[in-house]
């Protein structure tokens, strides 16, 4: 089958509400077991029944933290599952893309899908503009969040263009304008330091754009 061809059944599925042609040609990016396509502090980040983990509801985690693809990713629509809990602090966790890790920091540079209490599906630009970029209204916000339950996010970057999707209802669409910012860059899984919390993410699947 042509790529356009393709591209067109998928369009036409997506139209017809038919998700099952973009579950097809995902490629998982956790294989539920090993960090395999994955690098970063394993004294931090670890796997527990098919998820991965960072963070503890006994401690608190001082810094923030970064678990990051190998692989370098530009245009996809990136499928996940992510569970916050937390108990004191500020509990929040995120999905870097296009980033870099930044030299001797234990910080990323680049665009973050954000997650947290008010920040639920919110695109934020951290360790760059440091401010977010744009954010759901309350009456989306309060539709989508889920205290201390799991959430489907979704995050489609294509072009300038990110959009954001937090359990199925559309929280962001933003066009970026500024020049000259990376057009690839690595995925990355965040616990959010200064706070007592745990951060769990699963069933992770990608489908690379043209």
């Amino acid at each position: 089958m042509s790529g356009r061809r393709l591209r067109c059944l998928l369009a036409a599925a997506t139209l017809l509400g038919i998700t099952t042609w973009l579950d097809a040609t995902a490629a998982p990016l956790f294989d539920g077991r090993t960090f395999a396509g994955w690098e970063g502090d394993t004294t931090v980040w670890r796997i527990d029944d098919g998820t991965i983990v960072a963070g503890s509801l006994d401690r608190r985690q001082e810094k923030n933290d970064f678990l990051c693809t190998t692989e370098r990713y530009g245009n996809f629509d990136l499928r996940l599952k992510i569970k916050l809990s937390g108990t004191e602090g500020f509990v929040n966790s995120g999905i870097q893309f296009r980033s870099e890790r930044i030299t001797n920091s234990h910080e990323l540079i680049g665009y973050q899908a954000d997650f947290g209490h008010g920040f639920d599906g919110a695109l934020y630009d951290e360790s760059r503009r440091n401010k977010i970029l744009a954010q759901p209204s309350a009456d989306v916000l309060k539709q989508v969040s889920r205290p201390g339950a799991w959430h489907d996010y979704r995050i489609r970057a294509e072009g300038p263009r990110v959009q954001l999707w937090v359990n199925g209802i559309q929280t962001v669409d933003y066009t970026e304008t500024e020049p000259g910012l990376p057009a690839t860059g690595v995925i990355a899984l965040q616990i959010h330091g200064n706070a007592v919390s745990e951060v769990r993410f699963k069933d992770i699947e990608i489908d690379e754009l043209p």
